[in-house]
């Protein structure tokens, strides 16, 4: 199960850690700063990081208690303060088209979830792609980050993120360690020892990173995972 690269799953557990205030993370590090959000609303975000742009996220499911309540108020908290006149717009526009029947109404509610998770994935640097279907598979990360808001008690996601994290370094170590006493005018062993020590190196450093210092932005959840054993051009 393990990659040599980091897959779209795990970086769901980076942003579970950045709510929980954990130092722990996992594959594929990125985040974005949680501080001064209470638990309710850093419930929203730990399942909006996951799905903001399907139909069964918390974004969506928020904007249309807000349609429906014709209160656009709590929306608002996802774009940046130079979106909400926008966001404003589209909330009074929908709200005027709705009234003109169940057709205009199911119309006017798409374009409004649309322009709001479009404006709120670009705030946060992410391309919109369209709203995806409901169902998104979540892995296993955000459901127990999900449970540990609502018991209080954060000991099985902690578990589960330092065993996540502990398989994925002893997995790299294994490989560049078998292969780092090569002799050192074999270059085709010398390939085969890099090709391991590349990704183990920067596994640990994007660790390391998303561990001690603040993250930011926003992760392509729906993109896919580089082919593998592909690696990123080594800098060291």
């Amino acid at each position: 199960m393990i990659r040599n690269w980091i897959s779209s799953r795990r970086t769901q557990v980076l942003f579970v850690i950045g709510v929980l205030g954990a130092r722990l993370v996992a594959e594929r590090a990125f985040g974005l700063e949680l501080a001064g959000f209470g638990m309710e609303t850093g419930l929203l975000l730990v399942w909006g990081l996951g799905h903001c742009d399907t139909l069964d996220g918390p974004l969506v499911t928020l904007a249309r208690q807000a349609l429906d309540e014709k209160n656009v108020n709590p929306v608002l908290a996802w774009v940046r303060p130079q979106d909400e006149a926008e966001i404003r717009h589209a909330f009074d526009h929908a709200q005027a088209v709705r009234d003109l029947g169940p057709k205009a109404r199911s119309l006017a509610d798409r374009h409004f979830l649309e322009t709001l998770v479009r404006i709120h994935r670009a705030g946060e640097g992410a391309p919109f792609t369209g709203l995806k279907p409901a169902g998104l598979d979540l892995g296993p990360a955000v459901p127990a980050a999900d449970r540990a808001l609502k018991t209080g008690a954060p000991d099985a996601l902690v578990k589960l993120l330092t065993d996540a994290v502990s398989d994925g370094v002893r997995e790299r170590f294994r490989a560049a360690f078998t292969l780092h006493a090569f002799e050192r005018n074999d270059v085709a062993a010398g390939r085969r020892y890099v090709d391991a020590y590349v990704p183990y190196v920067h596994y640990v450093e994007r660790l390391w990173q998303a561990a001690s210092g603040t993250v930011h932005g926003h992760y392509a959840e729906h993109q896919a995972p580089p082919p593998q054993g592909e690696h990123i051009a080594h800098h060291h």
